[in-house]
């Protein structure tokens, strides 16, 4: 099931002499040695990881050092998006969904040289479906309602939910093993995957070791990964992240932006590449938190349809593609990308930018215009703040094309791009603030894979997250029709299903969604075997494989 790298055969050779013989010899050699191992490759991250338990990852820094150092029973293809065996060589789910039997690779090692058994998939399976812990890649397993897991021998794991779970086996990629004795409070230094944590310094970097006991090996039986380290160094500035691309200093660069992208373009043509839309859009949405710190007039506003709906229709997302991206976007048509072919609502249409309709729509709600300024029912000015985060030029941009736009029909947006931990920090635990500018990962096409995101209860639920019950009815429906996707075998009553939520939002608008970006890398010529795909992470989806040019 392991991706196999494909060689060249070696011409043949008609020996003449001694010389002739020691150049088959050393062509023979050459041909059967791996890319030559060692090395360390150098990648950014945005900001610190803000855990590295593999579990509790649910920002992107966390979750790229999840993908790299965890151990999964299924991996999802990032370029075939195949389901791939892993830790589990085989699996089997009976008839209803409710059972899914794991069959472990023998003899495998945790990178401390301890032995991997049943009891360590058990153990961080019960970590992550304990609803207290709050483990977002928990949320779409514990979907299942009551679960029991269990280890019938040492190489077998059964998993029982009360409820079917459509593509369940997908969900398995997010959860990275653990060993038994820490697995509610892991930190990646012990893994399965083929690298492992050994260095943080806030700030700075996250180094990344080869893990000598990983248990892959190439086509030509040479274990795997060839590198040594991986070091991710802490850059909130993309500029600062493209200067040291091109000093040799960083070799892979993901999720560019559009602007930069252009720049290495005119420079390094072969280094940059447009991998086409991707299925990751932008998107902006407002603080509906109860206990926000926010005066109750404004979380009347941002809890109004008709408030949500008309901020989306006074944007001009066609500007925002053709300015802020550089044309490396198109206008995004709802919470699903049509890139996204299987699950995209074809019957969904674009909401028209329309500022004369969207002061219409906000007259519904006692909003009026009194000169150039917007006034609530009450007399107050219509103002919001606007966050992102500082250094990424695109959404730099698009907040000043929203905050023009805004203006256009009498509302002042005061504009505070901020560093991500204090965007983290806000989003996730004070809440104090009272719109924000960001984009989602999206790390699979399925449903499953957005569970952490529309259902009510989730951490991941921006506008109004981790809802003891549904605070809304549309968000009851949400709940209702995405569990209804999951617990349905039938694909297309799934797609059904789906489509419902799609609507509701497209309806409700919850997030708006701006646009949807290309897939932007910058890869050097000095790493080999570099895949780039549009899922996450991009350029060293496959970094078992990766190596260094010596």
């Amino acid at each position: 099931m392991i991706s196999s790298r494909k060689h060249t055969p070696a011409q043949e050779l008609r020996p003449a002499g001694l010389l002739a013989i020691l150049a088959i010899a050393l062509l023979f050699c050459s041909c059967s040695r791996a890319p030559k191992s060692g090395g360390e490759l150098h990648v950014a991250i945005k900001a610190d990881p803000k855990t590295l338990n593999p579990l509790m990852a649910e920002d992107e820094p966390s979750d790229l050092i999840r993908y790299v150092t965890g151990g999964v029973l299924i991996r999802v293809n990032r370029k075939t998006q195949d389901n791939q065996a892993e830790l589990a060589q085989s699996w089997n789910i009976d008839e209803d969904g409710r059972r899914i039997t794991f069959h472990l690779r023998p003899n495998l090692k945790f990178s401390d040289g301890s032995d991997f058994s049943a009891n360590d998939v058990v153990a961080t399976m019960k970590a992550a479906l304990n609803p207290s812990s709050h483990s977002p890649k928990g949320d779409p397993l514990r979907a299942g309602g009551n679960t029991s897991v269990d280890a019938p021998d040492r190489n077998t794991v059964v998993m029982e939910f009360e409820h079917p779970i459509a593509g369940l086996e997908r969900l398995f990629d997010e959860i990275a093993i653990s060993p038994q004795r820490m697995a509610a409070a892991a930190d990646s230094s012990v893994v399965l995957g083929p690298f492992a944590v050994q260095e943080q310094r806030a700030g700075e970097y996250v180094l990344l070791k080869r893990n000598p006991y990983y248990w892959k090996k190439d086509s030509a039986g040479h274990q795997l990964p060839y590198l040594q380290f991986v070091r991710m160094y802490v850059l909130a500035n993309r500029d600062t992240e493209l200067i040291r691309f091109r000093q040799g200093d960083i070799q892979l660069i993901n999720n560019m932006l559009p602007d930069l992208f252009e720049q290495l373009h005119s420079e390094q043509p072969a280094s940059a590449k447009d991998l086409g839309p991707s299925i990751e859009a932008e998107q902006m949405w407002f603080n509906e938190v109860a206990r926000a710190p926010l005066p109750e007039f404004k979380k009347q506003w941002f809890r109004s349809r008709n408030f949500r709906r008309a901020i989306l229709m006074a944007i001009n997302r066609d500007d925002l593609a053709r300015v802020a991206f550089r044309g490396h976007a198109t206008p995004s048509v709802g919470m699903v990308s049509p890139a996204n072919k299987l699950w995209f609502d074809q019957n969904l249409k674009p909401i028209p930018y329309d500022p004369s309709g969207a002061l219409d729509l906000l007259k519904q709600d006692g909003f009026r215009k009194d000169g150039d300024v917007l006034k609530d029912k009450g007399g107050r000015p219509v103002a919001f703040s606007l966050i992102t985060n500082a250094g990424n030029k695109a959404r730099e941009r698009m907040g000043s094309l929203v905050q023009q736009d805004m203006q256009q029909i009498g509302i002042h947006v005061d504009f505070v791009p901020l560093d991500y931990p204090s965007i983290a920090e806000r989003m996730m635990k004070s809440f104090d603030y009272d719109a924000c500018m960001l984009g989602l990962t999206n790390v699979d096409l399925d449903p499953d894979g957005q569970m952490n995101v529309w259902l009510s209860s989730a951490d991941l639920h921006q506008w109004n997250p981790a809802q003891k019950t549904p605070e809304t009815s549309w968000e009851t429906d949400i709940d209702k029709y995405m569990r209804a996707q999951e617990a349905t075998l039938d694909r297309n009553q799934r797609k059904a299903y789906f489509d419902k939520v799609q609507e509701i939002a497209a309806d409700q608008q919850p997030m708006l969604y701006l646009v949807d970006k290309n897939a932007l890398v910058g890869v050097s010529p000095k790493v080999r075997n570099v895949d780039p795909v549009v899922l996450t992470p991009q350029t060293y989806w496959n970094i078992e494989y990766l190596s260094l040019q010596q």
